[in-house]
């Protein structure tokens, strides 16, 4: 299992459709991705502040797009990046990280 932080306004863009985009993936040529053990570390280095997260939770056996770890400056493991857009059957639950229902 690989994880995405959301916030829950993005996640309701994309809840219905058949595959979620980020715009990593125009920029950067990926979907940023955490193994379960790095969601902490993203959510600090990243989301300070942020009051509402969400945390796709993808099957990586069910990814349409390709899948690969990769090392990322500062950071002493590699992190998954998706290669594409993440099919909808590959995403199997969302959960409130922050927030709502946290």
């Amino acid at each position: 299992m690989i994880y995405h932080l959301i916030t829950p306004e993005t996640w309701a863009t994309y809840e219905s459709q058949p595959a979620y985009s980020n715009p990593s993936l125009d920029t950067e040529g990926f979907i940023h991705c955490s193994r379960q053990e790095q969601i902490e570390g993203v959510l600090e280095r990243f989301f300070e502040g942020v009051t509402a997260l969400q945390l796709l939770h993808i099957d990586e056996s069910q990814l349409t797009s390709p899948l690969r770890y990769e090392a990322v400056p500062d950071a002493p493991d590699t992190f998954p990046h998706v290669f594409g857009p993440i099919n909808r059957e590959a995403i199997v639950a969302v959960t409130w990280v922050r927030g709502e229902s946290s």
